[in-house]
């Protein structure tokens, strides 16, 4: 299993992806670090996350970052 370097306290457990255990993390949580750790505006450590971690495949372990909502706010903002 991989980790993200720096992201231990996003850290919310470990998924499945085709029977590989992957690191599943909070990227609300992740955001905030950017933000604490490093100083970044909000708008800046979410383009900092977007480009240089979720855009980033290391392979099958690649870890995956959760955007926890509901499922009515997930069914209205990503089913057609």
């Amino acid at each position: 299993m991989m980790l993200a370097d720096g992201f231990e306290k996003a850290f919310i457990g470990t998924g499945c992806r085709f029977n590989i255990v992957v690191a599943v993390y909070d990227y609300s949580k992740c955001v905030k670090i950017l933000m604490k750790r490093d100083g970044m505006k909000e708008y800046e450590a979410e383009e900092w996350m977007s480009y240089n971690v979720i855009g980033a495949w290391v392979g099958e372990d690649t870890p995956v970052f959760v955007h926890l909502h509901s499922l009515k706010t997930a069914l209205e903002e990503f089913v057609d």
